[in-house]
């Protein structure tokens, strides 16, 4: 077996919105090339977990963090930290496609216009490559220069994940990529992260409602939930098989048991 390395170490994360405490003393490891998700019951702080993880939840006001969260031994809440550098590094996926009202092909290309100029025929190789990637090709290479609000929320959301693949991340944060989807297009989007599951280089971390596409994407669980206090904690991390068979914390099998039963 391959040693784990972790790509993030997460050390007494605790999250405060004004001055509410949401998530309290969570610590992981989340590892390179491997599926990580996270579960839990609704407004246990899965999602503001996720966005700590690359400093998008500083876009809340009054946000403030404790805690480490170290990207490949670097802590990202270091003030010397560039977010722009940071968010293409670990990028993110949203649970409702979150595309600019503007053509595919731009959408696709507009984190690689940020990071620098290049010339048109490698900014074409680069867009035609994260669509290739995220299985939408042959679906929009007709209509690249369209408006991408055009395309139906299956290839909207499948699109968010090549403009996300494009920038060449280490990470991808997806929150609830499923979530605002009907069935035939959720089967493609759990498809489309089961061939990025394939590359080693490549590591995500989901968080999900949906257990048994957890456990077929997947490779690490965490389990959350409010505690007496109602704030988020982690009361469960480990490998998914083991999480879902044989949980050590009675409230990650009353909750796993429930759902799938």
């Amino acid at each position: 077996m391959n040693k784990l390395i972790p790509a993030i170490k997460v050390k007494n994360l605790s999250f405060y919105y004004h001055t509410q405490k949401i998530l309290e003393g969570v610590s992981m490891d989340i590892y390179q090339g491997k599926v990580t998700a996270i579960i839990g019951p609704s407004g246990c702080g899965k999602s503001t977990f996720l966005k700590c993880l690359n400093r998008m939840i500083e876009l809340e006001p009054e946000a403030r963090v404790e805690g480490r969260v170290e990207f490949f031994n670097q802590n990202i809440y270091e003030r010397r930290v560039n977010l722009n550098r940071l968010r293409r590094q670990v990028s993110m996926v949203f649970s409702k496609p979150n595309l600019f009202p503007m053509s595919v092909y731009d959408n696709v290309a507009y984190g690689v216009k940020i990071v620098g100029w290049r010339p048109k025929a490698e900014l074409d190789e680069i867009v035609e490559s994260a669509i290739k990637d995220a299985d939408l090709w042959d679906e929009v290479k007709n209509k690249l220069h369209k408006s991408a609000l055009d395309l139906s929320g299956g290839q909207q959301q499948r699109l968010c994940i090549a403009r996300a693949l494009a920038v060449k991340p280490q990470i991808i944060l997806m929150d609830e990529p499923c979530f605002a989807l009907d069935t035939i297009a959720s089967v493609k989007v759990e498809s489309l992260i089961q061939s990025l599951r394939l590359r080693s280089e490549l590591t995500m971390v989901i968080v999900s409602h949906n257990l048994p596409q957890v456990t077929r994407l997947s490779d690490f669980t965490a389990f959350f939930q409010n505690n007496e206090n109602r704030i988020g904690e982690m009361v469960e991390f480990g490998a998914t098989k083991k999480i879902f068979t044989t949980p050590v914390d009675s409230r990650t099998r009353d909750y796993i048991f429930a759902r799938i039963a």
